[in-house]
């Protein structure tokens, strides 16, 4: 077999990542119960039609800032459920931090502030928690 056919058949298009990952988000951010705002917030301002589209499973195309932000989230997720049980899970996003990072404000608010760094600061610092 060719590289090029080893390539093709484990590479996903945009569009698969975008359905997996937004299938999963909706899951989890159900889980953590998230309003419609606050995951509006997370996956990066879309308009409210392309939104209630995406929670229908109408994906179309998505941007390289949602799928970027739909990775660092499920990073996130994965992480915390390595690290703790699932409704420990939402009480840590939940509750205020002292960590320098969170500065008082629970991971969650830091998220919530919209930009695509605090996402990656989250992911990292949870990569490193978990050691």
């Amino acid at each position: 077999m060719s590289v090029a056919a080893v390539k093709q058949k484990t590479e996903h298009t945009d569009a698969e990542k975008a359905q997996a990952g937004l299938a999963t988000f909706f899951s989890f951010a159900s889980e953590w119960g998230l309003t419609n705002d606050q995951q509006m917030n997370l996956l990066g301002e879309p308009g409210r039609t392309t939104f209630y589209k995406w929670k229908r499973g109408d994906i179309g195309s998505v941007s390289r800032d949602t799928l970027d932000r739909l990775s660092y989230l499920a990073g996130i997720y994965l992480g915390l459920n390595v690290m703790f049980r699932s409704d420990t899970a939402c009480e840590w996003l939940r509750n205020p931090n002292t960590n320098p990072l969170f500065n008082g404000v629970s991971p969650l608010d830091y998220m919530l502030r919209g930009h695509l760094t605090n996402l990656a600061d989250v992911r990292r610092y949870i990569d490193w928690a978990r050691g």
